[in-house]
């Protein structure tokens, strides 16, 4: 089951992403574990607006 968000909720929660994926950046670390933090955070923005993104178009997921 699917749960309706609200689309702003979304948009908040992947801008959380893409800020925490800045940060992940510089961190004191390797540079292979900041860019795998990077990347997930990045992908996870991706997922979250692309979610958004299709609720607001009313389609299903």
């Amino acid at each position: 089951m699917i749960t309706t968000r609200n689309p702003s909720a979304l948009l908040a929660r992947a801008a959380a992403h893409r800020a925490m994926a800045m940060y992940a950046l510089s961190t004191n670390s390797s540079l292979a574990s900041r860019l795998k933090r990077y990347n997930n955070h990045m992908a996870v923005a991706r997922s979250l607006q692309a979610l958004e993104a299709s609720t607001v178009r009313g389609g299903a997921v």
